[in-house]
């Protein structure tokens, strides 16, 4: 590996329900969604999984996931992993989990993916009357 750092590129950031692991390695993905159903507020979402898939890059780097409220108040995020990419054709996958995710109310919530402390992605999470 040499000293200079090269930031990889965030091949995808899904959610989902649950995440699996195959004997031969690769995820299995389950209940990919973009929007979340709750009959009352505030609610609780039972267990939601953030997977980011990074690539291209070499070097030691930082990445943790949040989820924001509609008010860009921050209500989750998960523990920073720290993971080293040692070719630009190296890839690793950051799989987080949250656990009873409370919703104070509907509207759009923001799920943010950064690296290194700088903001790679943001895309809506949509919490609406079921």
């Amino acid at each position: 590996m040499t000293d200079t750092n090269i930031e990889p590129a965030l091949l995808y950031s899904v959610l989902c329900d649950d995440v699996r692991r195959e004997d031969n390695g690769k995820f299995i993905l389950l209940g990919l969604f973009e929007t979340i159903g709750a009959r009352e507020f505030p609610a609780a979402h039972p267990a939601l999984f953030i997977v980011n898939g990074w690539i291209g890059g070499v070097g030691s780097f930082r990445q943790y996931s949040r989820i924001l409220d509609p008010g860009g108040q921050e209500i989750a995020r998960d523990q920073e992993t720290t993971f080293q990419l040692a070719t630009l054709k190296a890839r690793h996958s950051v799989i987080a989990r949250f656990n009873n995710l409370e919703l104070p109310q509907l509207g759009e919530y923001a799920v943010e993916v950064l690296l290194n402390g700088d903001l790679k992605v943001r895309y809506p999470l949509v919490v609406e009357q079921a």
